[in-house]
């Protein structure tokens, strides 16, 4: 008999995934649980497994086309069933799931799928005039970046709103409800462009980062303050044992986990930060998991260290690390993104000395740490050079009050300041 294979939902608030690989072809022989293919959603990249043995009969969903979480991508046929046997026994199913036209209307009725619809309206694309090369002539998602990418010429004119075509069919029709909802039509669509002028894609997790972005602006009255913190003996100490640490450890000791742990252990003195918006109440959440901001060449991941305050240095030397490498080399699973209840933003590895770090919702603050630098300062009415720091924090005024965020500032500040010799790393 033939099994069907379906975009699985790869993290809770996932709705959709683009196939970025298939890793079999039709006639390959699978395991159970070996992968299938790869898939790219708005938070992380995965490989989807068989969930049968058998034989793969028909690649439903090409490589490049994205869809809703749900829809068959594939045909396994189960040992014993030829693919011939497998189609007869499917071709009704497939048929009832790829579109519904209205009524009368069959033989004009073109279909399209959520993501073609979606590009076409967002680079003013008229799909009737584009020529598609997917089954029957069904124009995919290819089709469409290749003509974005300037691979393909077409004649682009700006196309009517989905409410004003209704003879436009799309499968299933609830998909395209969602993804007007999640993805609403972006404000430039009408900006011209040149024959010479870059496009850039908009990719699904660049389209997530702008939609949150958006939504922590508009829903979180954001609020700003700023201190400075003398890190002279942190920077001193580091610097004497971070050789022996990378030799017995196996990783480098950056300033991050230090300042982790000084955030961490404010949060303890003022719960009140670790805490999120519930509309008619405050959620102070118990457990403090602290997301950091790891930035990739086109994107911004913000995994979480779980229970960073049961951790040591060492420890979160660890989790930092880890989480890391897994967001270099795409590997953050959604559990590596889920939970996060305060942010720690280090812009100062990249030189930045002041910023205002948008909160990452549903959070009610995040604390950006920047660039140290030397600088003269006076020191019982003499100058001296020392190693200076600014921290940034953005605050959700909803929940969050100037007192109490600079009484936290200055329980952050005077951990870092105290820190020395005597400050334990296991």
């Amino acid at each position: 008999m033939a099994e069907k294979i379906i975009m699985p939902q790869l993290g809770e608030s996932v709705t959709e995934g683009t196939i970025s690989q298939w890793l079999v072809k039709v006639g390959d022989k699978v395991n159970k649980y070996d992968p299938i293919c790869e898939v790219n959603t708005d938070k992380v990249n995965a490989e989807v497994p068989s969930t049968f043995s058998g034989t793969i009969s028909e690649i439903v969903i090409p490589e490049g086309e994205t869809v809703a979480v749900g829809t068959l991508i594939c045909y396994i046929t189960i040992e014993g069933e030829s693919h011939a046997q497998a189609s007869a026994v499917i071709s009704k199913p497939k048929k009832a799931v790829e579109s519904a036209v209205l009524p009368g209307k069959e033989e004009m009725q073109p279909r399209y799928s959520p993501a073609v619809l979606k590009l076409a309206q967002e680079y003013n694309l008229d799909l009737s005039t584009i020529t598609g090369t997917g089954a029957s002539g069904r124009i995919t998602r290819k089709d469409i970046q290749e003509i974005i990418d300037g691979n393909r010429q077409v004649a682009a004119t700006a196309i009517q709103q989905v409410e004003e075509v209704p003879h436009v069919s799309v499968t299933p029709a609830s998909d395209m409800k969602e993804v007007l909802e999640e993805h609403p039509m972006p404000s430039s669509i009408n900006v011209p462009f040149g024959q010479e002028d870059q496009i850039i894609p908009v990719t699904p997790i660049r389209k997530t980062i702008a939609n949150r972005m958006v939504q922590s602006k508009h829903e979180s009255p954001h609020a700003w303050t700023m201190v400075e913190c003398d890190v002279t003996n942190l920077v001193t100490y580091r610097n004497q044992v971070k050789d022996e640490f990378k030799k017995k450890e196996g990783l480098n000791l950056t300033f991050m986990p230090f300042f982790i742990k000084a955030v961490v252990e404010a949060l303890k003195e003022f719960p009140i930060l670790n805490s999120q918006w519930g509309g008619d109440k405050i959620i102070i959440k118990k457990n403090i998991n602290i997301s950091i901001a790891v930035a990739t060449n086109d994107a911004l991941f913000v995994p979480v260290i779980k229970d960073a305050d049961q951790k040591s240095i060492l420890g979160l030397a660890k989790a930092v690390d880890d989480l890391a490498r897994k967001c270099r080399e795409g590997k953050l699973t959604a559990d590596d993104m889920a939970g996060g209840t305060f942010t720690v933003n280090n812009t100062g590895s990249f030189g930045s000395i002041q910023s205002t770090p948008i909160i990452n919702q549903p959070q009610a603050a995040i604390l950006s740490v920047e660039a140290i630098v030397k600088r003269p300062i006076v020191v019982d009415n003499m100058i001296a050079i020392h190693d200076m720091m600014n921290m940034c924090l953005s605050l959700d005024h909803r929940i969050l009050d100037g007192l109490v965020c600079g009484r936290f500032l200055q329980s952050v500040k005077q951990k870092l300041e105290s820190m020395s010799i005597d400050t334990k790393l296991y």
